[in-house]
């Protein structure tokens, strides 16, 4: 685990505090029908990984499919800030760019994992 960093919305009405599982290390996208149109890499944190330091209430939930991931954004700015994970719902992928230092150009290339072929979706 590493220290916590802070994680922000465009706006600042949500702002995080967040343990990583192995800092940017897990960064990763995911090419499922929903993360391929978020477009925003995540990086792991475990359950207890996640405090809601600010703006709880600005929080908005989606979800779909399996319902097992659940998505939550910013309801004023709209920013993607994390979710509980469909591929291991015992930890959370945190948008890494929503983190404080995180420079998008220094942490590319970031890489895809499958989330089309998703073990879940076969029995649907």
């Amino acid at each position: 685990m590493t220290d916590p960093v802070k994680a922000t919305c465009h706006c600042g009405a949500v702002e995080l505090r967040v343990t990583l599982s192995d800092g940017f290390a897990t960064a990763r996208r995911c090419d499922c029908s929903f993360c391929r149109r978020r477009g925003a890499p995540a990086v792991s944190a475990p359950l207890d990984g996640v405090e809601i330091v600010r703006g709880e209430d600005a929080l908005t939930l989606y979800q779909f499919g399996t319902h097992t991931a659940r998505h939550h954004f910013c309801s004023v700015c709209g920013i993607y800030m994390f979710h509980r994970r469909r591929s291991n719902p015992n930890e959370y992928g945190v948008n890494l760019y929503a983190i404080e230092g995180a420079e998008p150009a220094a942490l590319e290339p970031v890489a895809w994992v499958d989330g089309i072929n998703h073990p879940s979706d076969a029995a649907r």
